[in-house]
């Protein structure tokens, strides 16, 4: 007389025991979207801290160059010959159509003049020119980059303008000598005509002149470049 092997017996046993308390494990529920969208802002405020950090500590490293320029030139007796100085000037031709909203200054990858007007609250706008830096630099060739920012001003016609940016970023090397100083006149025009699109009006352009420290002016170069609206 055969009899039957057991095994299928405790294999129905042992299923009928696993069987329920692996079905009482809940599934891992999958990340809501609200705690995804949580965690990338958090990562884009740590980024923008980052940024704007990073912005900080290049400008205090190039004050910190300029002090020390400053500081040798004091140690040498104060002679003059043995440094530069650059002036840059921001001056607005801008017709009426255009605003200025923001500008961003940087001098050899240093930010140096930083101002923003969204609401209109400062006469950034309204200003024909200021000084966006004066200082002693080291001789020699200099980067300059400029990004500006400017809002529509419709009326008439032309009232689709209000609510559009425009924006111009562009870069210049200059080079500056012992003993003198170099003003950089940067000038945010509109170029073309009437035919000329309104977004490629915007541009810029450099105007450059040297004069020595003691004030006897140098001829001044003529103009170099403009640099066209994005």
């Amino acid at each position: 007389m055969r009899v039957a092997a057991p095994f299928p017996l405790l294999a129905l046993l042992g299923a009928a025991l696993c069987g329920p308390a692996l079905a009482q494990e809940p599934a891992a529920a999958p990340p809501s979207a609200q705690a995804t969208a949580t965690a990338d802002e958090a990562f884009d405020t740590r980024v923008k801290t980052l940024e704007e950090n990073v912005v900080d500590l290049k400008e205090k490293i190039y004050r910190s160059k300029a002090r020390l320029l400053l500081l040798q030139e004091t140690v040498l007796g104060g002679d003059v010959s043995t440094g530069a100085r650059a002036v840059i000037v921001h001056k607005n031709e801008m017709g009426g159509s255009f605003e200025l909203e923001s500008v961003a200054y940087a001098l050899d990858g240093a930010p140096v003049y930083t101002q923003v007007d969204e609401e209109g609250q400062t006469d950034l706008g309204k200003r024909e020119r200021f000084e966006v830096f004066n200082g002693r630099i080291v001789p020699g060739q200099h980067q300059l980059a400029v990004r500006l920012v400017y809002r529509g001003k419709g009326y008439g016609v032309f009232s689709y303008l209000e609510g559009y940016k425009f924006k111009v970023q562009s870069s210049y090397t200059f080079n500056s000598e012992p003993g003198k100083t170099s003003t950089v006149h940067v000038v945010g025009y509109e170029q073309g005509g009437i035919t000329t699109d309104l977004k490629d009006r915007p541009a810029v352009r450099y105007d450059v002149s040297v004069a020595r420290e003691s004030g006897r002016k140098a001829a001044p170069p003529p103009v170099t470049r403009s640099t066209p609206g994005q």
